[in-house]
């Protein structure tokens, strides 16, 4: 027996113990159907890898970063303009999360087009569904390790949407936040969630789900007419692969590693020329005059509850996320048999097709969407003498009180002002004083209540402007308790009671 190399002899050492030879060389020249080494397949090495390039710069990150209420603005910061490399390191790490989503994504959208969803796949592609969740989580809590304004307001809205989840979203609120509002324990909290639970989750089902590969095969190439049985499948496809077959490596892996190396390479261009996200401002819950928006992937969100109708933006963020989950887990157990090729399913390309329109157009429309309040309209958008002539000095103060308040950021006069709430041209045909008082008071919906940023006094002067907003041919609602007889106008009529809607 010829004498073993010192290297040979250690390995022959390790692999003695590990025994890890025979299932990495399973795992790396099996044999997969000659159609599947495709440049349509490589998405999923894609995604993997840009998971890896997350959590190495994740790592070199969290050395720096401190995840403190009162430190965390300051850290991104010092790695901004004080690290050698520090805002390319940052850049990394943003613009590969960006990067993994699109993925995903896409990755996704070619398995339904594909359908290797089904039969027997059905359970790598709900281990498929909750990498997506998770990404999207990643995303979304690295938004908020920012710690900016933009990333302090955008969580309040966050939060503020799962509040609305009956019996329990208080509790949910208060697990995510530590408490209810966002105070030193939310950071802690949403850096453990970035950092430990949600990658671990991420890592765990990335390895299901390429076991899960490796178990049942790599979908071959969807031919037209060659149609899924469960009785007969396996077989089939076992008899493909071994007849027309080529090893995994390096047949088909020598595509996956020059794709994810080109996107590795182009993450690391949009690194170097476009930089890192933010920090903005330092978070300041003091100062309102800000545009907080999501990171690109969220934008379609964002536009879609924009332009929602108030009195259905809560059955839409209770409702449209459950049914889109439950459409997805259901998709291989609904069609786990059939034909897979697109060109024979008519009604998967088309909704492909609408999705991607309409995801396009939404995040289009986020840059204009009127959910983004118009922060100068208090300053540069005086409000219309008309509405003041002979006006009581208590009208007059309301006036004041709405204008120096901001009132005019969400809600327009004379088609001045803000869009995300309605024009306020009529709201004393639409409501009476108590129920504006109630509004302002206890806020509702997307308006903020202003108990405790208003006197009782100011409370009182801005009901009494607001109840001057009516056109000259329509009276005013009336409310039992206090006329309207303070504003200049004779005490009109009774008429019946105004609806309850939001000023």
């Amino acid at each position: 027996m010829p004498r073993m190399k010192p290297s040979q002899r250690i390995y022959a050492w390790f692999e003695q113990r590990l025994q890890l030879e025979g299932p990495i060389a399973d795992a790396a020249f099996h044999p997969v159907p000659r159609t599947t080494a495709s440049w349509f397949y490589v998405f999923g090495s894609a995604a993997f890898t840009l998971f890896l390039l997350q959590v190495v710069t994740g790592i070199l990150l969290a050395l720096v970063y401190v995840p403190s209420a009162g430190e965390a603005w300051n850290s991104l910061n010092v790695l901004n303009h004080q690290i050698p490399l520090g805002w390319y390191l940052r850049a990394l790490h943003g613009w590969g999360s960006n990067f993994m989503v699109a993925i995903v994504f896409i990755h996704m959208t070619q398995v339904f087009l594909f359908g290797a969803y089904k039969y027997p796949r059905e359970l790598t592609w709900t281990f498929g569904v909750f990498l997506l969740i998770l990404t999207l989580g990643m995303a979304f809590t690295g938004q908020v390790l920012r710690f900016d304004q933009d990333a302090y307001w955008g969580l309040g809205i966050g939060v503020s949407m799962v509040s609305r989840v009956p019996l329990i979203g208080g509790g949910l609120v208060h697990i995510l936040l530590g408490g209810p509002i966002i105070a030193g324990a939310t950071l802690a909290r949403f850096f453990d969630l970035h950092v430990f639970v949600i990658p671990g989750l991420l890592l765990g089902f990335a390895l299901l789900h390429i076991w899960m590969v490796l178990k049942l095969g790599v979908n071959e190439w969807p031919m037209p007419g060659r149609l899924v049985r469960r009785s007969t499948y396996v077989a089939e496809y076992n008899r493909l692969a071994h007849e027309d077959g080529i090893p995994f490596l390096p047949g088909a892996f020598w595509k996956d590693l020059a794709f994810s190396a080109a996107i590795v390479a182009a993450v690391a261009v949009c690194a170097y020329f476009f930089g890192p996200s933010g920090p903005g401002g330092p978070p300041d819950p003091a100062i309102i005059q800000t545009n907080p928006k999501p990171d690109f992937p969220f934008l379609w969100i964002f536009s879609i509850l924009a332009y929602l109708p108030p009195a259905l933006e809560t059955p839409v963020i209770l409702i449209a996320p459950i049914l889109a989950l439950l459409a997805l887990f259901a998709v291989p157990f609904v069609a786990g048999e059939g034909e897979k090729s697109w060109t024979r399913r008519p009604v998967a390309v088309l909704a492909v097709a609408l999705i991607a329109v309409a995801w396009g157009e939404f995040t289009q429309l986020a840059g204009t969407t009127p959910w983004s309040p118009h922060m100068e309209a208090w300053s540069s958008d005086p409000i219309p003498v008309h509405y003041l002539r002979n006006a009581t000095p208590l009208v007059r103060q309301g006036a004041n009180v709405f204008q120096e308040k901001q009132c005019r950021n969400c809600h327009s006069i004379g088609g001045l002002g803000g869009q995300r709430g309605p024009a306020l041209d009529d709201v004393a045909t639409r409501m009476t004083r108590d129920q504006m008082r109630f509004k302002v008071v206890t806020g509702g919906g997307n308006m903020p209540a202003f108990g405790k940023d208003l006197s009782p006094a100011e409370i009182e002067a801005l009901v009494a402007y607001l109840s001057t907003l009516h056109p000259a041919n329509e009276r005013p609602a009336y409310t039992p308790s206090r006329p309207y007889t303070d504003t200049g106008s004779p005490a009109a009529t009774p008429p019946p009671a105004a609806s309850g809607s939001t000023p």
